[in-house]
């Protein structure tokens, strides 16, 4: 089963085990409504915990957990992932993409054809960039329209303009 990264627990709150969690989401409203979620360093160690109250403050989520009781308890998750499963992910409007399902795309230049493919995704504040890896070298190029001008998840391709300005 292959599990997603929706939040990251910091430290914990008070003496009854409540967790403040830094989501890495753009619905942190989710956590809202979630009933459970799969806890751990990794997703592979990953185990399923329910939710027995969830609250958003000053951009934070504040959890309390099934099996969490204790601030030992608690500090024992600071550092782990919150994880979902991909049925239980946010719709997103056509326009929009996961990162898990950009990560992969092979990426096109306009002139140039084929220059790599996507390696990753760095979320920074004013926009995401993409880093496409080339084979030699790793290039870095911001995702706005100026430089992304197609992303298809089906045929798994992204174009790029103006790829050469970056090399």
């Amino acid at each position: 089963m292959e599990l997603y990264l929706t939040g990251i627990v910091l430290k914990p709150k008070g003496l009854k085990g409540e967790l403040k969690v830094k989501p890495v989401t753009d619905f942190p409203e989710s956590f809202l409504k979630r009933q459970e979620y799969f806890v751990g360093k990794t997703p592979e160690d990953a185990a399923l915990r329910k939710v027995l109250s969830a609250k958003l403050n000053q951009g934070f989520a504040w959890l309390v957990l099934e099996g969490v009781g204790s601030r030992e308890e608690a500090e024992a998750l600071a550092g782990c992932g919150l994880y979902v499963t991909k049925d239980s992910l946010e719709s997103l409007p056509d326009d929009r993409a996961y990162i898990h399902e950009l990560i992969g795309l092979e990426a096109f230049d306009e002139e140039a054809g084929r220059v790599g493919r996507i390696s990753d995704v760095l979320q920074m504040p004013a926009h995401d960039v993409y880093e496409i890896d080339t084979g030699s070298s790793k290039v870095l190029i911001p995702a706005v329209e100026d430089f992304i001008t197609e992303t298809d998840l089906e045929k798994g391709i992204v174009t790029l303009r103006r790829f050469r300005e970056f090399l």
